[in-house]
């Protein structure tokens, strides 16, 4: 049976709401519910697109350079986000005018088959790349018309490099080979691939001075399942393709900086202590006492770390060390 209030309570109760003082019952939490489509499930765990978006992080690394190179001012490239969705999704998003690069993917592993990538960049950023290749002011524009023959060769060109730059950041994983099939503008057009096939879409921003665009760069699962176990941590560190040579070339390089750099060697007698009153009497000619032999190894550090031990001792009447033993370090 609830519990009745009295007539004081009450009371108590109308004078709190006419003053305000009564506190609102706490809002219970709504769990958030995710939905999900069982018609499409999705292929790729979070961590394979996340392996995915540290190779796309690489390559947007050298695309920022070769962009900086070719507009002549500061460009920077982020990986915007790394998704999976169906074509059609991605197909219906397409301007009528776009500039689109059909890449081809083929694996050297005989086991993987090839495919085609699909590579999106704004129109107004091929114009502007237009621009700073034919030495124009740089400023940001896009004319509404096509391009000309001689504007799709210089296109084709970056694309092309464009590509070999994808090759690169692909390559440290798994060993393919990828090129610039062709040159679209017209997205409509595409029939790449079915409209119910699912791709990853990897976005890239590209800014550069008052200028930012969108990069797309589509990619069929099919054939992305295949390989992707390629991206996991083990492959990436164990099986990662080096060519040994030019490993060698980058130690040999390294170590001769190194050999030029300057270090601090110092050679510890010993250590003691003393009051600050007899620091304060001592006087040239006076002798410490250390704890240690004439003939007793001393410590000699490399930087302030330990590094091996060594005897005091002349040469050409000259203090010289005598190193004795390497500390395990």
């Amino acid at each position: 049976m609830a519990e009745a209030l009295s007539q004081s309570q009450i009371d108590e109760l109308l004078q709190r709401m006419r003053s305000g003082d009564v506190e609102e019952a706490p809002k219970e939490e709504v769990q958030k519910i995710k939905e999900y489509d069982f018609f499409s499930p999705k292929k790729f765990t979070k961590d394979q697109l996340k392996s995915l978006n540290t190779l796309y992080e690489n390559f947007a690394r050298v695309l920022a350079i070769y962009f900086t190179r070719v507009s002549r001012s500061v460009c920077e490239v982020e990986v915007s986000s790394i998704e999976e969705q169906q074509y059609h999704e991605f197909n219906n998003a397409l301007p009528d005018n776009t500039l689109i690069g059909m890449i081809s993917f083929e694996p050297e592993e005989i086991d993987y088959d090839g495919s085609t990538l699909i590579m999106e960049l704004p129109t107004s950023f091929g114009f502007l790349i237009i621009d700073r290749l034919m030495g124009g002011s740089g400023s940001v524009y896009a004319p509404d018309r096509e391009y000309t023959e001689i504007e799709m060769a210089l296109l084709d060109l970056v694309l092309t490099n464009i590509a070999q730059y994808m090759q690169e950041a692909w390559s440290n994983f798994f060993p393919l080979k990828i090129m610039l099939h062709s040159v679209e503008t017209d997205g409509r057009l595409l029939q790449a691939y079915s409209q119910q096939d699912v791709v990853v879409i990897a976005s890239l921003e590209v800014r550069d001075g008052d200028y930012s665009g969108m990069m797309n760069i589509c990619m069929p699962a099919e054939n992305l399942e295949e390989v992707i176990d390629g991206f996991s941590v083990k492959y990436s560190r164990s099986e990662k393709h080096h060519d040994a040579h030019k490993e060698q070339q980058k130690k040999n390089i390294i170590l001769e900086y190194l050999k030029e750099s300057d270090l601090e060697v110092e050679a510890i007698l010993d250590s003691c202590q003393m009051e600050l009153s007899d620091v304060g009497m001592l006087q040239p000619g006076d002798i410490i006492a250390l704890n240690k032999k004439i003939n007793s190894n001393i410590n000699v550090t490399i930087e302030g770390i330990p590094w091996c031990t060594a005897r005091m001792g002349e040469v050409d009447q000259m203090k010289a060390l005598k190193l004795v033993d390497i500390l395990a370090k």
